[in-house]
C-alpha cells in the first residue's frame, strides 16, 4: 500500500505541515489492510482517521507514462490511513521514519472497489466520511496538489509497482481522533456507501 502524505494543501496547513514541493511517500504493509465493512479495532485513544481516495492496480508499473498508468488502474474506491498520532509527532522530531506510527494491523481499513470506467474524470471525484452522522472529511480530487494519474507515474519512477497494490492519494482537511463506538459512514459520489463501527 504505497502512500502519499500532504496531498491537500488544507490538510498539511492544518497540522502545521510546508507544504512540500514534491510527492512524500511512504508504504503501508499488506497486513494492515482490512474490509472497512467490518468493525475498525482502534489500538489506541490516539489513533486518528485521515479518509483517502484508494486506487487498485492491475498491472506492473516500473517509470511508467501517464497512458500506461491510466490502463493500469482497475478499481477506484476508499481507504481509511489510520495513524497513531502523538506517535508520528514523537518520530518526525527526531526525524525518523512513520511507519509503525502508519502500518499498524488494521491500519487501513478499504472499501470494495469498483471499475475505473464508473468515473469519467479523475480529476472530480468526490467522497466524504460522516462520523456519528457528522461531516468530518469532504474531499475533491480536483484539490489534490499531485493528481491521480501524475503521482501513481511519479512513484513508478521511484520503485516498481506490482498488480493488487493499492495506492492511498491522500486526506483532506477535517482529520481528527477516533473513540471506540464511533460510527463511520463513508460516500464515494453515491457509487460506495458503506459504515463501520470502532472497537
Amino acid at each position: 500500500i504505497v502512500c502519499v502524505g500532504r496531498n491537500y494543501a488544507e490538510h498539511a496547513k492544518e497540522l502545521n505541515n510546508p507544504i512540500p514541493s514534491e510527492p512524500i511517500l511512504f508504504i503501508k504493509p499488506e497486513s494492515s489492510a482490512v474490509p472497512f465493512a467490518q468493525e475498525i479495532k482502534i489500538p489506541t485513544t490516539d489513533c486518528h482517521y485521515e479518509t483517502e481516495l484508494a486506487i487498485l492496480l492491475g498491472k506492473s508499473l516500473t517509470s511508467a507514462s501517464e497512458e500506461d498508468v491510466q490502463q493500469s488502474i482497475s478499481g477506484i474506491g476508499l481507504g481509511l490511513d489510520l495513524t497513531r498520532r502523538a506517535l508520528q509527532s514523537k518520530l518526525k522530531e527526531k526525524s525518523h521514519p512513520w511507519e509503525i506510527a502508519k502500518g499498524f494491523d488494521g491500519a487501513c481499513p478499504l472499501t470494495n472497489f469498483i471499475a475505473p470506467n464508473q468515473f469519467s474524470d479523475f480529476t472530480n471525484i468526490h467522497f466524504t466520511l460522516h462520523i456519528n452522522k457528522k461531516l468530518k472529511q469532504s474531499g475533491n480530487s480536483s484539490d489534490m496538489l499531485n493528481p491521480i494519474v501524475p503521482l501513481i507515474a511519479y512513484m513508478s519512477t521511484c520503485f516498481t509497482l506490482k498488480p493488487g497494490d493499492v495506492i492511498l492519494t491522500g486526506t483532506p482537511k477535517g482529520v481528527g481522533e477516533l473513540k471506540s463506538g464511533d460510527v463511520l459512514e463513508l460516500n464515494l459520489m453515491d457509487k460506495i456507501k458503506l459504515t463501520s463501527k470502532t472497537i
